[in-house]
């Protein structure tokens, strides 16, 4: 059978399913789960894939699922990947009225777009020269953290994100290269947007102690930790221009708690806070700025902060051969206007640790209104949203496979990782162990 006649059978296969490719990503819409509490979204992943005869693992990284499509050939394997989670996002249309989450960042069409590939590419598997993986991973967005510090307390995860958690607990080590999708808010036409750049990040828990004492009677018995998480605050906006241009530091905290009661000086106050760039050098600078601030500015009040470092994300490296494969099937199924190029995205996301360890492409779609992380996010077009990134990512998996696995085999032995798995649980344990020298970056 031609590569040709494989994808035909993996489309048709593919528009036979369509509704439900499409009732599943509206089901995951209208029933949003915060990372590692996933457990209706991993149920219902479980039950495609049992649909499909299709062996998997589950509650890896307490949620996750792993399925495994064998192949007609021993060879490489492919992983197509989406996330479970949702992220808060109380004022949205389909939120929790419980926990605030929404899917206002479009996981849901990731988890959806995997299995609408299982469903075009089951069929067919014993004519690949290789295994397919689809992975359905929790805890993608970088929330809650209070709540998944207590879960690392507990010896439940030891990472915040759940694709960190994979790498850790070995689900990854037999994937030789992999690919998702993810929604581009306010792209309502039918694109991909190809090699798109993302961000890295480190995660910051801080907390300042003061001293309680009457806000009336005897304000000047007491110490203010929100004076002195204010004037951090005022003391980081202040570094703004030593930020390289090229280095792209976007610095966005939040305040968790302000203090206990309005006549009381308020004597422990927390933030939380990403420190973002394009290139982690530039973002453990900025770290090293950042703390400086909450450190002078506690001691300048009287106070005392601690600074909590959590391993964030890094940056996202798109691997050039896998994109260029998914973009000629983009174009073959949208025409040749289909792709999008160079598009910038300050987000961050844990894909980019996968990047760094293997061949990864992390593509953006079309099809969706609003703004990301907004109450006006929403799906246009659903055909768009949930099907056809299903039919490319097949398609690209049928050219890796097809041909006893040539261009997988090819493209696996050409990769130089950034990263070895050793060399990347390292890296964090010393971030969190003391901190990295800038400087060997």
């Amino acid at each position: 059978m031609t590569r040709e006649d494989l994808k035909r059978r993996c489309l048709s296969a593919i528009d036979e399913n369509k509704e439900k490719i499409i009732a599943i990503g509206e089901d995951i819409f209208s029933h949003p789960e915060l990372g590692f509490k996933e457990e209706r979204t991993s149920r219902l992943v479980r039950d495609v894939l049992d649909s499909l005869n299709i062996p998997h693992q589950d509650h890896l990284a307490l949620t996750g699922v792993k399925g495994t499509l064998k192949g007609g050939e021993q060879g490489p394997r492919v992983m197509v990947m989406g996330e479970l989670d949702a992220v808060v996002c109380p004022l949205h249309p389909q939120a929790d009225p419980q926990t605030g989450a929404a899917h206002s960042c479009g996981h849901n069409s990731q988890i959806a777009s995997m299995l609408g590939a299982a469903m075009g590419l089951a069929p067919l598997a014993k004519e690949l020269c290789g295994d397919v993986i689809f992975a359905a991973v929790p805890a993608e967005e970088y929330v809650e953290l209070e709540y998944r510090e207590r879960l690392r307390q507990e010896g439940k995860i030891r990472f915040i994100g759940g694709k960190q958690e994979f790498i850790r607990q070995g689900v990854l080590d037999d994937v030789d290269m992999g690919m998702m999708i993810h929604s581009h808010a306010g792209v309502g036409d039918r694109r991909f947007l190809m090699e798109c750049d993302s961000s890295g990040f480190i995660g910051k828990l801080i907390r300042f102690t003061g001293k309680e004492a009457h806000a009336g009677a005897r304000p000047f018995d007491g110490i203010n930790a929100l004076n002195a998480a204010c004037l951090a605050l005022l003391a980081v906006n202040s570094q703004r221009e030593t930020f390289r241009e090229k280095d792209r530091i976007r610095i966005h905290p939040i305040m968790t708690k302000g203090g206990d009661l309005v006549n009381i000086v308020p004597a422990d106050v927390r933030l939380e806070t990403y420190v973002r760039g394009t290139n982690l050098r530039g973002i453990l600078d900025a770290s090293e700025k950042v703390n400086r601030c909450l450190q002078g500015c506690a001691y300048a009040i009287g106070a005392t902060v601690d600074i909590q470092e959590l391993p964030g994300y890094l940056p996202l490296i798109q691997d050039k051969t896998l994109s260029d494969l998914f973009a000629r099937n983009g174009e073959a199924l949208l025409g040749p206007d289909a792709n999008i190029y160079g598009q910038e995205l300050m987000g961050a996301t844990d894909a980019g640790d996968i990047s760094s360890l293997m061949p990864f492409i992390h593509v953006s779609t079309g099809g969706y209104l609003g703004d990301a992380h907004s109450k006006d996010f929403t799906v246009c077009d659903k055909e768009m949203a949930y099907v056809m990134p299903a039919k490319a990512m097949a398609m690209t998996v049928i050219d890796l496979l097809w041909d006893h696995a040539a261009r997988a085999r090819d493209l696996k032995n050409a990769f130089t990782p950034k990263l070895t798995k050793q060399a990347y649980l390292e890296l964090w344990s010393q971030f969190q162990a003391g901190g990295i020298d800038p400087a060997a970056f």
